[in-house]
């Protein structure tokens, strides 16, 4: 059989080392061949693509980002996207299935394409740990500690001056990355999508911590909407798929916060250095596993169907089962964490 490879949507640690372990169980295990879509869908769609032999895929586990490329190219759009298309190129290229490693979008794309007849099969990727079907995904631990790291940073500059640090994590819809940095960081409050919270609220674990003698020192996602607000802080408009463009709401924060409490307020956004570089130890084994296991997907002809990780195994869940709902922060969860506030 000839394989073909494709990484949609952002980039993520962790995707060389999927595509690694695609390759090499794949060609040594079951002697199957690779190809690789550059691009995500557009690759797919017009039919560019790269040999993936064993010495292509040598090394690159450690490596950020994806070597085939990515972007957020829709599968039915344009002349050449659609099942009965789509299907027509792979045949023209020999490609016999195509695996696809990405987030809700990317699956969702690779399930209508699968009821369509389309052979496919999946891998997950988001750093924000969303998807309900899997425990964890893999770029999630390495996004945690790049920001944990950030923080600390900005924590002996909070405690230098005196001030109360605002570190602005990822987390459009969800705060796991939020919860997890701000616990591994001693936050005095974290401020997460699932959870509106006052600023009177916020304001007051700010100022406990001042009294305790500490730099006070807040952890906020990107979506979190404070209490008695529509929407999150996008002033940047809508992206061109018509989604808020969010980020800033630390910037606004701070001078709410500094005028609330008296302390001096300082606030940095995270941003995109959460998803780039070199991928944890953790993501790198993770990733591995599950590029593998996909590969038995393949022969196993489980189409529509992706590997998750389910405490330390890997299963095999259909599409739908990853789009139906997302993974929030539980309320347990966030009680736990909020114990420590302040």
């Amino acid at each position: 059989m000839r394989i073909g490879i494709m990484t949609s949507g952002g980039d993520c640690p962790g995707l060389n080392a999927v595509i690694r372990g695609i390759v090499l169980k794949g060609i040594t295990v079951h002697g199957l061949e690779f190809v690789g879509f550059r691009d995500g869908w557009r690759g797919v769609v017009e039919g560019d693509f790269m040999e993936l032999p064993r010495h292509q895929v040598r090394g690159i586990s450690k490596q950020g980002g994806t070597i085939l490329g990515t972007s957020r190219t829709n599968p039915y759009d344009g002349p050449n996207g659609g099942p009965e298309n789509i299907q027509r190129t792979l045949d023209k290229l020999g490609v016999d299935a195509v695996i696809v490693i990405g987030g809700e979008g990317t699956l969702a794309g690779a399930h209508r394409l699968t009821e369509a007849g389309l052979k496919i099969v999946g891998v997950p990727k988001t750093i924000d740990n969303d998807l309900e079907a899997t425990d964890y995904t893999f770029g999630f631990d390495t996004a945690v500690q790049i920001a944990t790291e950030a923080i600390d940073r900005l924590r002996t500059t909070g405690e230098s001056h005196h001030r109360c640090m605002i570190a602005e994590v990822m987390g459009r819809n969800v705060g796991w990355i939020a919860l997890h940095a701000g616990m591994a960081s001693g936050a005095h409050a974290i401020l997460i999508p699932e959870q509106r919270v006052t600023m009177d609220q916020v304001s007051e674990w700010v100022l406990h911590a001042q009294k305790r003698g500490r730099a006070p020192l807040v952890v906020v996602a990107e979506g979190w909407v404070p209490d008695g607000e529509l929407g999150p802080h996008a002033e940047r408009g809508l992206d061109r798929f018509g989604r808020p463009r969010l980020g800033g709401i630390g910037e606004r924060l701070a001078p709410e916060l500094e005028a609330r409490t008296g302390i001096e307020t300082r606030a940095t956004t995270l941003g995109h250095i959460q998803r780039g570089g070199v991928p944890s130890g953790y993501d790198r084994v993770l990733a591995t596993r599950l590029g593998m296991a996909v590969v038995d997907s393949v022969v196993e002809e489980r189409w529509g169907t992706m590997v998750a990780l389910q405490g330390t195994d890997i299963a095999h869940v259909g599409f739908e089962s990853a789009l139906n709902n997302l993974k929030t922060v539980p309320q347990h969860r966030y009680d736990e964490a909020r114990v420590l506030f302040g």
